[in-house]
């Protein structure tokens, strides 16, 4: 039986209440299913200004970028990456974390989820996770199957179901029905163990490989931004509705 405030579309997928773009409830809901308390959420204020980023904690382990449909679409367009596409016209069949362990998104309105969840099943953040906890049973779980049955296994969890409506009520605004479709992409950035940086979104065809970071770099560091983030940010046409956070140690 759904969690309450869990909403079945007419077309029977399960839909959740969208987390609130909040690094508190972000960090909250990752403690909750088993990342370590040594790591959290902070807002980035600017990725121009020296002063602002000297407030992030270093390394920064991942990035999770917000950003408006329009600028959204119009980036995946000019780099010819093909999205929201239907799991039967997937090509990517990578098993394995190979070397990145991505999930097919197939709960509705759950992009932080699955940015949050990208996040810390790769790069640096993954050894944050404490074992036999939710997380940690997950993509162990996952790890081995094809993208399909990979997706199945987070759609199926009731256990990851609940936490998410938990932290869905949290936060500073009132939780929206999950009938409403928020026009927001949560897109995960995280440093790969291959060195590489990899963008993270269960609405593609796959995960998107942007290149290779020099070994002192982290996924905040101005070749991280350049390859990433500045990609979508040279759509914004003055747009200033978008927002970054970063998974970092707590001080």
């Amino acid at each position: 039986m759904p969690t309450e405030g869990v909403w079945i579309s007419p077309s029977g997928v399960k839909t959740v209440i969208p987390l609130e773009n909040n690094p508190e409830v972000f960090t909250s809901l990752l403690h909750d299913l088993g990342l370590s308390t040594e790591l959290g959420f902070y807002d980035v204020y600017s990725i121009d200004d020296a002063s602002l980023l000297a407030m992030i904690p270093r390394p920064t382990h991942a990035l999770i970028f917000i950003t408006p449909a329009k600028m959204y679409y119009a980036s995946r367009k000019e780099d010819g990456i093909p999205c929201d596409m239907a799991l039967e016209d997937m090509t990517y069949n990578k098993t394995g974390d190979d070397p990145i362990l991505w999930f097919r998104q197939t709960i509705g309105n759950a992009c932080g989820l699955y940015a949050l969840i990208h996040s810390v099943a790769n790069g640096q953040g993954k050894q944050y996770v404490q074992r036999d906890s939710l997380l940690d049973r997950l993509f162990t779980e996952a790890k081995p199957l094809q993208p399909e049955q990979r997706a199945k296994v987070l759609y199926d969890s009731e256990e990851l179901e609940r936490a998410h409506m938990r932290a869905a009520l949290k936060g500073d605004s009132v939780p929206p029905p999950a009938e409403n479709h928020p026009a927001l992409h949560f897109i995960a950035y995280v440093k790969g163990q291959d060195g590489h940086l990899w963008e993270l979104e269960g609405a593609t065809d796959g995960p998107v490989d942007r290149g290779l970071l020099p070994p002192e770099d982290d996924v905040l560091s101005p070749r991280a931004l350049e390859l990433g983030i500045r990609r979508f940010l040279n759509h914004a046409e003055g747009n200033p509705n978008f927002s970054i956070v970063a998974l970092s140690n707590k001080d």
